[in-house]
């Protein structure tokens, strides 16, 4: 299978981070895939019913609080 990376950096208010984090969140409690659209590309991910969650935090010069899902 090829690899289809999306990798993108956009700086946000807080609040329309949680806005994004809570659409995401809400697509995977509702259904087995998540969507993302991107210069009129649209990628769906199948997503199983178990994932392995990882959650990092960094505090320092920078923090950084990361969240990966993987299967």
């Amino acid at each position: 299978m090829e690899l289809f990376e999306l990798d993108q950096t956009q700086r946000v208010s807080r609040e329309e981070a949680a806005k994004r984090l809570h659409a995401l969140a809400d697509a995977l409690a509702r259904h087995n895939s998540v969507e993302f659209e991107r210069n009129g590309h649209r990628i769906t991910v199948d997503v199983p019913d178990e994932v392995e969650l990882s959650v990092e935090v960094e505090i320092g010069e920078e923090n950084e609080l990361e969240i990966e899902l993987s299967w």
